[in-house]
């Protein structure tokens, strides 16, 4: 049986603890990964740019990747643009999401913290997820463009001070109410990469929330039983895929064999938009 493919997309390089997430739950395969470094980031364009860039992007990328299955590993493209990816490609596309939900169903005090992008925080389909799952709740929220820099910057090896991490941080809880925030949804797949120093910073007993290990089941539950193994991390890997020139995309290779990507290839998205 042929091995199953998945390619991992992104603006840059947050998809990267999407492809270890499905690396920790046991999928066995191969992985490629595609970043659009040359529009980086997307939580600071238009719905109109990205409405018109991601599903040509998207549409390319399956042609020249040929996986079997595509997963959008970025919350901003997912609430915009998942239904019309899925409109014009034919194998199964798996959207991100921002952990609203489970962040409902584990919090004790109530509140919740959101931590997302600007471009996900005024979409419709965010505000439908918390009034859906979390309409009883108190959901304060933050979007940051410069954490998504701070998360990749990193990631690279670049300092990050935790000065600069507090002043995002503090955006959030010392809103009025922020005192009470027990759980905080990271609602970018960037933001993981910083799990850690986020984690050391805040209040004692605040928890983080993301989408990867419920992206990665996903993955899993489209897959025959034998691309599943018990034992984890041997996932192969294929192509890292980058649209164009930018600090992300330096960034990016400077953090891929961390990764374990090597085999490097800069497309040019013109003739698909």
């Amino acid at each position: 049986m042929k091995t199953p493919h998945c390619l991992v997309f992104d603006s840059g390089m947050g998809g990267l603890t999407v492809v270890s997430e499905l690396e920790k739950q046991g999928f066995s395969g191969r992985v490629s990964y595609a970043a659009d470094t040359g529009f980086f980031p997307y939580g600071n364009k238009s719905d109109a740019e990205l409405t018109r860039r991601i599903p040509a992007i998207a549409r390319g990328l399956i042609d020249a990747a040929a996986p079997d299955n595509f997963v959008i590993a970025c919350n901003t493209a997912s609430t915009l643009a998942l239904q019309v990816v899925r409109a014009v490609i034919d194998i199964p596309v798996v959207g991100t999401v921002p952990a609203i939900k489970p962040a409902a169903l584990r919090t004790q005090t109530g509140t919740i913290g959101v931590l997302a992008t600007p471009g996900t925080l005024r979409r419709a389909y965010t505000d439908a997820l918390i009034h859906e799952f979390a309409r009883e709740k108190r959901v304060l929220t933050h979007g940051s463009v410069e954490l998504v820099e701070m998360a990749e910057r990193f990631a690279a090896g670049e300092p990050v001070s935790d000065a600069e991490l507090k002043s995002v941080l503090d955006q959030l809880i010392l809103q009025p109410g922020g005192d009470e925030i027990d759980i905080i949804v990271l609602a970018c797949t960037h933001f993981p990469l910083l799990r850690e120093r986020l984690s050391a910073l805040l209040p004692a007993g605040v928890q983080l929330v993301d989408s990867g290990e419920a992206i990665a089941r996903r993955v899993l539950s489209l897959l025959p039983d034998n691309a599943i193994k018990a034992e984890a991390g041997k996932v192969a890997r294929g192509a890292l895929y980058t649209t164009g020139a930018s600090p992300s995309m330096e960034r990016l290779v400077a953090a891929s064999g961390r990764f374990g990507f090597a085999d490097f290839k800069t497309i040019n998205p013109t003739d698909w938009l």
